[in-house]
């Protein structure tokens, strides 16, 4: 089961407040300024700085 779409309109980066979007088929999201992709693990997005990879 993907993302609630309701659910991503309020998601935002943590690191910069910045909205994030889905990427990698929905394996994750994506912030478009500091480029942090958070997991989404058993359909929860797991949105802690420490969990994220950086990706150009």
């Amino acid at each position: 089961m993907p993302v609630d779409p309701e659910l991503l309109e309020i998601l935002a980066c943590p690191n910069c407040k910045t909205p994030v979007t889905l990427v990698h088929d929905g394996a994750g999201l994506k912030c478009g300024k500091c480029h942090r992709v958070y997991p989404i693990k058993d359909d929860i997005p797991v949105m802690l700085i420490d969990e994220a990879t950086i990706e150009p």
